[in-house]
C-alpha cells in the first residue's frame, strides 16, 4: 500500500511539473519568460479535523473536503476519510521578486502578469489534474473552480471564501500564517497555491508546526515588522490585517494601475509579499 501510494503521488507530482514546463506558464510578456519557479508539493486526508475547525471558525458556508467533493459528485456516497487532498505551491521568480521589492506604491509589471497570465494558468492547472485524475480513474475536483466558490461575509473574519487555498496548504503542512495573514512556506511568502480533492488513498503530509502562526517573526519572537513597513496604506499593523482597507486599495488603486499601465486585469498588490525576511524562506 505504502508503496502505490509513493508511485501514485509521484505520478501526481510528474503531472503537475510537466504542465508546469509546458509554454502555458509564461507572463505573457513576448519573452517565454515562466510566471512560476518549480511548484512544491503537500497531501491532507479528507477527513483531517483541521477541516472541520475552519468550518467552525469561518462559518457554515466554508466547505470541508467531502461536501466540496459532493457539489461536483453529489450521487456519490463519500466518507472523508475516502479523500485526500493535493496541495501545491507556485513560487515568484527571482526576477518578480527582485523588480516588486522596488516598488513601493504599486505593483511591478512582472507581478501584476503573474497575478493574472499567471493565475489563469493556475486555474487551468487546478482542472488539468482534475481531470487526469479523474480519467485514470480517481474522480477529482478543484474546489475553487466549482460553479459555487464565491465570497462570503464570515462574522469573525469578515470577507472569506468558501474554500481557501491558504488555508488549504496549511492543513497539508506547506506553512503558517504571518501578520499580513499571508501564508509563510519553506519558500517563502510570495507564492499562489492550488488544490484538488481526489477520492484516492495518500498519506497525508506531516506538519512540522503545531500553531498556524509559528513560522511568523513577529510572533513567534515579536519581532520584524517588515510586511508593516511595506504596506502602502498601513492596513498591516501589530494587531494584524485590516482586510477591509487592503481590499478596497486593491481594487480601487492598483486594479484600475495595472490595468491602465500593464493591460492586464485581476486585483494585484503584493507589496507586503517581498523585500521581508520570509519572502522566498521561513526565517524560523
Amino acid at each position: 500500500m505504502a508503496v502505490d501510494q509513493a508511485q501514485n503521488k509521484n505520478w501526481i507530482e510528474t503531472i503537475i511539473r510537466d504542465f508546469c514546463a509546458s509554454s502555458a506558464n509564461s507572463l505573457e510578456n513576448g519573452t517565454c519568460e515562466p510566471a512560476w519557479d518549480a511548484p512544491q508539493f503537500a497531501y491532507a486526508r479528507g477527513d483531517d479535523l483541521l477541516f472541520d475547525q475552519l468550518k467552525n471558525d469561518i462559518g457554515e458556508f466554508y466547505w470541508t473536503p467531502a461536501e466540496a467533493y459532493l457539489l461536483a459528485y453529489p450521487d456519490e456516497e463519500i466518507a472523508p476519510s475516502s479523500l485526500a487532498v493535493i496541495c501545491y505551491i507556485l513560487p515568484q521568480t527571482k526576477a518578480t521578486r527582485v523588480d516588486q521589492a522596488i516598488e513601493t506604491e504599486f505593483p511591478a509589471e512582472r507581478w501584476a502578469r503573474s497575478r493574472f497570465h499567471g493565475e489563469e494558468f493556475n486555474c487551468a492547472l487546478r482542472l488539468h489534474l482534475a481531470e487526469r485524475l479523474t480519467q485514470a480513474g480517481y474522480p477529482a475536483l478543484a474546489p475553487e473552480r466549482l460553479p459555487g466558490f464565491d465570497y462570503r461575509q464570515s462574522e469573525r473574519f469578515g470577507i472569506a471564501s468558501n474554500w481557501s487555498e491558504r488555508h488549504t496548504a496549511w492543513v497539508a503542512g506547506l506553512g503558517t500564517f504571518g501578520l499580513s495573514d499571508g501564508l509563510i512556506t519553506r519558500v517563502g511568502k510570495a507564492v499562489r497555491f492550488g488544490s484538488v480533492v481526489v477520492k484516492m488513498n495518500l498519506a497525508a503530509t506531516p506538519r512540522s508546526y503545531e500553531g498556524h502562526q509559528d513560522w511568523c517573526l513577529w510572533y513567534a519572537k515579536g519581532s520584524c515588522g517588515a510586511c508593516m513597513k511595506r504596506c502602502p496604506v498601513d492596513a498591516i499593523t501589530d494587531e494584524g490585517h485590516d482586510k477591509p482597507k487592503c481590499f478596497d486599495y486593491i481594487r480601487n488603486v492598483t486594479t484600475p494601475y495595472v490595468r491602465d499601465h500593464y493591460g492586464t486585469g485581476a486585483t494585484p498588490c503584493g507589496l507586503c509579499q517581498v523585500k521581508i525576511p520570509c519572502e522566498s524562506r521561513s526565517p524560523l
